[in-house]
């Protein structure tokens, strides 16, 4: 395996479910259930500001990591905008640079094609 066969995803998400929407910890899991991702990670307590229709906005929200391949990107974009809160989540995908290939062997291994 290569670095091109890896990408890494950001996205925020808030801590907590509300009114039957998923908070960060349930998105992470559903996308490692669905094979959309290897893993995601969770980090927590990271403070946004952004601007959002016409105002300044903070928000305490969580970090999402998450490692998966190109291929299942367009999906997981998909999936991402089903499962989410947000009117408009973020997703930014990043191109893996270089990594241990054992790593990223398990990346493509632990993603649905």
């Amino acid at each position: 395996m290569t670095a091109a066969d890896a990408v890494v995803v950001f996205c925020t998400a808030p801590a907590a479910a509300t009114e039957g929407q998923p908070g960060g910890h349930e998105i992470a899991r559903q996308l490692v259930e669905d094979r959309l991702c290897a893993c995601v990670k969770v980090m927590p307590k990271v403070q946004s500001y952004y601007r959002w229709e016409g105002r300044i906005e903070s928000a305490e929200e969580l970090l999402l990591i998450a490692k998966t391949t190109p291929s299942a990107i367009p999906r997981l974009r998909q999936r991402l905008v089903e499962l989410h809160p947000y009117d408009v989540p973020e997703l930014v995908e990043l191109p893996v640079a270089g990594g241990l290939p054992a790593y990223l062997a398990w990346i493509v291994d632990s993603v649905e094609p």
